[in-house]
């Protein structure tokens, strides 16, 4: 298999221009995270929490994500590589692959708290950064990017796409009898944490099976998600979908 349409992350990369933000910025971004800190550090995993404190992440000032990456790299070799905003599906496996978060500069009004239609640094900071931290799960998203990287069937593409979609993306975590989130879009967001903890979604056990053959919807709130143990349950699962491509290849 060849892989996607062959287009190089390299266009697509930028620079922060940090003095540029300026203090409504600022203060949109310290708004943004006083708004999600009660769900966050009562819902979220330990391992997001840790995480957190490891990139050192502020809650006053938009995140400097130079700074981010010097923390992260010595742990994990994952760093928040700013881009211009959406890449090609070849492009965004790329970068994965060579652990290179793709991560947007550009934050979201004032007028836009609750929601956005695209990733702003909010979503991509405060969502996925802190999780890039813990090994095991900076392992799969690592293997994911990798083995995406070289498939070119859309069909194939489609179906490991929702295997990241209910885990980078929605991912919950089972544990001590309660649900812990993980995912960027419900750490991100207050309707979708709100629609888990409330239990506005089933939440069924984690199964590689079920979720490659559960359609994602982008367009409301999330109707089933998939509860893991451990993040060994998930970095197995794609050892076990690379598995499954490379016989189908």
């Amino acid at each position: 298999m060849g892989g996607p349409a062959l287009v190089s992350a390299e266009s697509y990369l930028t620079k922060q221009v940090y003095d540029d933000y300026t203090p409504e910025q600022h203060a949109v971004w310290s708004e943004l995270v006083r708004r999600r800190l009660p769900q966050v550090e009562e819902y979220a995993c330990q391992e997001y929490l840790e995480g957190v404190d490891i990139i050192g992440l502020r809650r006053d000032r938009i995140p400097n994500l130079a700074v981010i990456s010097e923390r992260l790299e010595p742990r994990t070799g994952w760093n928040a590589t700013p881009v211009s905003g959406f890449l090609p599906a070849g492009a965004f496996f790329e970068m994965l692959a060579a652990r290179k978060f793709p991560t947007t500069t550009w934050l979201r009004s004032r007028e836009a708290l609750d929601y956005i239609p695209e990733p702003d640094i909010f979503h991509d900071v405060f969502g996925h950064v802190p999780m890039h931290s813990h090994p095991v799960f900076a392992g799969f998203l690592q293997h994911y990017g990798s083995v995406c990287a070289h498939i070119d069937d859309r069909l194939v593409l489609e179906r490991l796409g929702r295997l990241f979609w209910y885990t980078v993306e929605f991912g919950v975590l089972r544990r001590g009898g309660k649900i812990k989130v993980y995912g960027s879009g419900v750490i991100s967001s207050h309707e979708e944490c709100t629609n888990v903890i409330e239990g506005g979604c089933a939440v069924r056990p984690f199964d590689l099976d079920a979720v490659l053959e559960t359609p994602v919807k982008v367009d409301e709130l999330q109707k089933v998600l998939f509860a893991i143990e451990s993040f060994e349950q998930i970095y197995d699962a794609m050892d076990e979908a690379e598995r499954r491509v490379k016989e189908t290849a």
